[in-house]
């Protein structure tokens, strides 16, 4: 299949294109400043407050009419735009494919090396975010603005956190096999009195460490340019540094050392300096940008290595040895540390370390859409974006918005679907909400057949009171992903050329499944099909799960404001009930702040990552390996990104 990089047939309908935008688009813009200007978040609410009155209503009374005076002066341009630009869209393409051609370690993209589905398996990672990148007065009825900036944060806050290098802590413990339950918000010292020394029965926070690895380079390059030129970066647990921490036996419990002089300053887990705007860009060093030795529990493979694995201590020197350990009593070791789950999880300051795939919603303005871009393609080489449809198509209502959805690959696309939604009612019909399918190629055998893998990214219905239309919506995902895989598949039982190891949809769905107000789609035939990692049944959640809502009236709170602030808020109960968005009453005069009270669960789980665990090649599987909850996009977004990494092994390797 033929990916478009532009989203027109030709040159010539491109520039007739771009001229009718730019007639359009003073008359957007005034609009969108004009209705922003009376909309303050909390944040400016706070800001202000210590503002004299008079300066408030000097400023609106002063900007109001000029706005209104060029508004209308725009508006004839806009018609004339309008006129060419509304045609136009019938001969758009859904979406717009960018392929990063510079892959040097120069260009940002970490070079992969391809798999011949050899070995004990592979793992891939998979995240979604709602991002919340709609025009700056539509983003602020969630409480976020300042669309540009956030963009070009949230790109470089998930590049950076996903090209940092992945550190691997095996404990060395008699009374500790699991550090799950610890938290961590850096990289532990390999050098005993240096960093944390081992805790029998406990792992504490550790502040910023001066760690280096392999040839004396230091993480945080790694994190800024990605990998040196020639080193393998494609997610293998081989290539990762380790780090061992000896337990004593017996004894009380050694507290951490205090951190250097200066430490915090460059530790993931500072914070953001009062008065700061928290969505400002920071520098390097700060916790949102990552650029510091640092790193956090979702990077760590919390595996025990038996005593025997030796060693001289230093990473570069055992971590085969000590990967081939975990690998062989890899299933034990979980079973020990999670009687009651098969797989890790935490709330994590930041996105996975060699992330593959991402999938994002309500990417909706397009010049944020060209920043997110930008910044990710310092870290994916494959980028679809500005994916939907525009004005009137068939029976579906006029567009003024496209899906939202952005997806980037570390792997090469195949092949692409998009279809929109015809169901959408209410404002949600003004954005051409839909799904996004993609077959990406992760590898191929030595007898050349290809290994690849689909997904699907979508973003349904958001009234919560339309259940019916979600559910049918489901129904409609179903269908399309199923003729998606008949129509791009080329295997057949004579004559197997392709592989399928992994089948996975995520996205925003805007329903949860413990409020009882959406029974129906909790029992929807999806979930039978797809497997839900966080899921017991419809209406149960595993305990461990929490809400990806976010109470949009905290978000700027001091408590929340930095991933790892809300990521130890989030480890609570009583922050979780505090800072997290729980189902609605119906009951006249119950707020949200009195019934969260009376709430036992975790909070509204919204954005989902579903894996199916038939469908595949029938010698091969897909376990669900770690799954994550991350605030690293905190005072940025009011959802919490999710993460969930797939071990895809042989099946008679496994056994």
């Amino acid at each position: 299949m033929v990916l478009y990089t532009t989203p027109f047939p030709n040159s010539c309908l491109s520039a007739l294109h771009a001229v009718s935008w730019a007639l359009i688009f003073p008359c957007y813009w005034l609009v969108d400043r004009l209705v922003a200007s009376f909309i303050p978040t909390t944040y400016e609410k706070r800001q202000r407050a210590d503002d004299p009155c008079y300066l408030q209503l000097f400023c609106t009374v002063l900007f109001t009419p000029v706005y209104l005076a060029l508004l209308v002066a725009a508006l004839p341009f806009a018609f004339l735009g309008f006129i060419f630009w509304s045609p136009l869209q019938s001969a758009r393409r859904p979406y717009s494919y960018s392929r990063l051609e510079d892959k040097s370690p120069a260009g940002g993209a970490a070079l992969l090396s391809e798999w011949k589905g050899t070995g004990a398996g592979k793992s891939f990672c998979f995240a979604t975010a709602n991002v919340c990148l709609l025009p700056d007065s539509l983003a602020r009825l969630n409480n976020v603005f300042n669309t540009q900036a956030r963009a070009k944060e949230i790109g470089q806050r998930i590049r950076n956190g996903a090209a940092r290098p992945q550190i691997k802590i095996y404990i060395d413990s008699p009374t500790n096999t699991s550090i799950s339950a610890a938290s961590f918000s850096s990289l532990v010292s390999p050098q005993g009195s240096d960093g944390a020394r081992a805790v029998p029965g406990s792992i504490k926070r550790t502040a910023s460490v001066e760690y280096k690895g392999d040839g004396g380079r230091h993480p945080s390059d790694e994190a800024a340019n990605g990998p040196a030129s020639g080193e393998q970066a494609d997610g293998s647990l081989e290539d990762s540094c380790i780090v061992r921490i000896g337990g004593e036996e017996g004894g009380r419990a050694q507290e951490a050392d205090d951190p250097a002089p200066g430490s915090q300053a460059r530790n993931g887990a500072g914070g953001t300096p009062k008065g700061q705007m928290p969505n400002h860009n920071q520098r390097d060093g700060d916790s949102g940008s990552l650029g510091s030795p640092s790193a956090s529990r979702e990077s760590l493979v919390k595996a025990r290595a038996g005593q025997d694995s030796g060693g001289s201590g230093e990473p570069g020197s055992n971590s085969k040895l000590l990967y081939k350990t975990s690998v062989v009593k890899k299933a034990a070791a979980r079973r020990r540390r999670h009687p009651d789950e098969a797989f890790d999880h935490e709330v994590s300051a930041f996105f996975p370390a060699n992330l593959d795939f991402l999938c994002l919603q309500e990417v909706f303005d397009k010049r944020a859409a060209a920043k997110l871009k930008e910044q990710l393609h310092g870290y994916f080489e494959y980028i679809l974006y500005d994916v939907g449809v525009y004005g009137c198509h068939g029976c579906c209502n006029f567009k003024c918005l496209n899906s939202g959805l952005f997806f980037a690959s570390r792997y090469p696309v195949m092949d692409v679907a998009y279809h929109c939604y015809p169901n959408g009612c209410s404002f949600d019909a003004l954005a051409s909400k839909g799904a996004l399918f993609l077959k990406v190629q992760v590898g191929s055998t030595p007898q050349d057949q290809r290994i690849v893998g689909y997904i699907a990214c979508t973003h349904l219905h958001a009234p919560p009171e339309d259940s019916a239309i979600r559910c049918e919506q489901l129904d409609l995902l179903q269908d399309w992903l199923a003729d998606f895989r008949k129509s791009t598949s080329s295997t057949s039982t004579a004559n197997p050329e392709e592989l399928v190891v992994f089948d996975v949809i995520c996205g925003d769905l805007n329903f949860d499944n413990c409020s009882s107000d959406d029974k129906l789609e909790q029992q929807h035939s999806l979930f039978t099909r797809y497997k839900d990692p966080c899921r017991l049944g419809p209406g149960e959640e595993k305990p461990w799960a929490i809400g990806t809502l976010l109470d949009i009236n905290g978000l700027y709170d001091e408590d929340v404001c930095t991933p790892d602030n809300l990521q130890k808020v989030l480890e609570s109960e009583e922050g979780r009930r505090e800072y997290l968005a729980f189902p609605t009453s119906k009951s006249p005069g119950a707020g949200q702040k009195g019934r969260k009270d009376l709430l036992k669960g975790n909070g509204r789980r919204i954005d989902y990552m579903l894996h199916a665990e038939e469908g595949l090649c029938p010698d091969w599987k897909a376990e669900v390996e770690e799954f994550s909850f991350i605030t690293q996009l905190s005072g940025l977004t009011d959802h919490l990104p999710v993460a969930m990494r797939l071990m895809v092994s042989a099946g008679e390797e496994e056994a």
